[in-house]
C-alpha cells in the first residue's frame, strides 16, 4: 500500500491578489503577474497543473515604459482583408484611446510572459484590469495587495494604542 497522498483542494485554493500598477514599468509589472497567474509563488507548481491565482489590477492608466519604448513598441493587428495590417505605437495608443485600449496593453504584455499552451486563455481569464482605482465587487475578495513589487501578506490597518 502506498503511503504517497496527493495535494488536496486546501493546496489548489486561488487567492486574489491586487496590484497597483501606478509609475510601475510595463514589463517588470508583466513577469511578475504572469508569475502569479501560473502558480509559481506556490510550493505546490505543477507546469501541467493550472494552481495560479487571481490578480486585479487598479491604475492602469498609469502605467508607463522605460527608456525609448514609448516610440519602439509597435502594436499590429490583422483585419483579414488584402493590405489590411494596422500598426499603432504605444505613445499614439496612449495619446488616443488610454481608457479603451490601455487594458488591452497590460493584457497582451502578461499574454506573452505566459507559456504558449492550452493553460494560457484560463490564465488569463483570471486576470482582471481597472484603468482607476475602484475596483468595484472585487474588492471584498482582495487577500493580498503588492507594495514595491513584492507579494505581501495584506494585514488590516489597527492602531496600537501608545502607552
Amino acid at each position: 500500500m502506498s503511503q504517497v497522498v496527493g495535494n488536496t483542494a486546501l493546496a489548489y485554493a486561488r487567492v486574489w491578489h491586487h496590484v497597483d500598477a501606478s509609475e510601475r514599468v510595463l514589463g517588470k509589472l508583466a513577469e511578475r503577474i504572469a508569475i502569479v497567474l501560473m502558480g509559481k509563488h506556490k510550493p505546490i507548481f505543477d507546469p501541467s497543473a493550472d494552481c495560479g491565482d487571481y490578480v486585479v489590477i487598479t491604475n492602469a492608466r498609469k502605467v508607463k515604459v522605460s527608456g525609448n519604448k514609448a516610440d519602439q513598441i509597435v502594436y499590429r493587428h490583422h483585419t483579414m482583408f488584402p493590405g489590411g495590417l494596422k500598426e499603432i505605437q504605444y505613445k499614439d495608443m496612449m495619446r488616443r484611446k488610454p481608457d479603451e485600449l490601455v487594458t488591452q496593453i497590460i493584457r497582451k504584455a502578461v499574454s506573452g510572459m505566459l507559456p504558449k499552451n492550452k493553460l494560457r486563455d484560463r490564465r488569463l481569464a483570471r486576470l482582471r484590469i481597472f484603468e482607476d482605482s475602484d475596483m468595484g465587487v472585487f474588492q471584498h475578495n482582495i487577500l493580498k495587495r503588492w507594495e514595491d513589487g513584492t507579494l505581501a501578506q495584506s494585514t488590516p490597518q489597527t492602531k496600537v494604542p501608545s502607552a
